[in-house]
């Protein structure tokens, strides 16, 4: 049994361009700054590989992932967080900074993320 959930970081190399070393320390904070246990990093390249919604799935399942980091929606097809994944993981972007819960009431409207800073 682990101490803290874990979480995967996500992005899209053509979305993150000459920003990617940052959106992924960005990514790399808010898991750390959440409370999870960070295990990894999936760079896609859609020039060069199929889009990596079952690899994404897959790789969550092996490691007993809870979550997914990305730096924002516009790192998923359609510019969206796909409900298929959502089903699966809950989903957290750092801008806007936003969960896509698992335990939603079926919108995919974000909710704030958890911990929530109190004041």
């Amino acid at each position: 049994m682990r101490l803290r959930p874990t979480a995967l970081g996500y992005l899209r190399t053509d979305v993150s361009g000459v920003e990617q070393l940052w959106d992924e320390a960005q990514i790399r904070r808010l898991a750390g700054r959440l409370g999870y246990d960070f295990s990894g990093m999936i760079v896609y390249d859609p020039r060069t590989e199929r889009p990596p919604l079952a690899r994404l799935k897959a790789q969550a399942t092996r490691l007993d992932a809870e979550a997914v980091i990305t730096p924002g929606p516009a790192h998923f097809e359609c510019g969206k967080v796909p409900e298929s994944l959502i089903e699966h993981l809950d989903v957290i972007t750092v801008s806007p900074e936003a969960t896509y819960a698992r335990w939603s009431t079926g919108s995919l409207a974000p909710s704030p993320p958890w911990p929530m800073d109190l004041p």
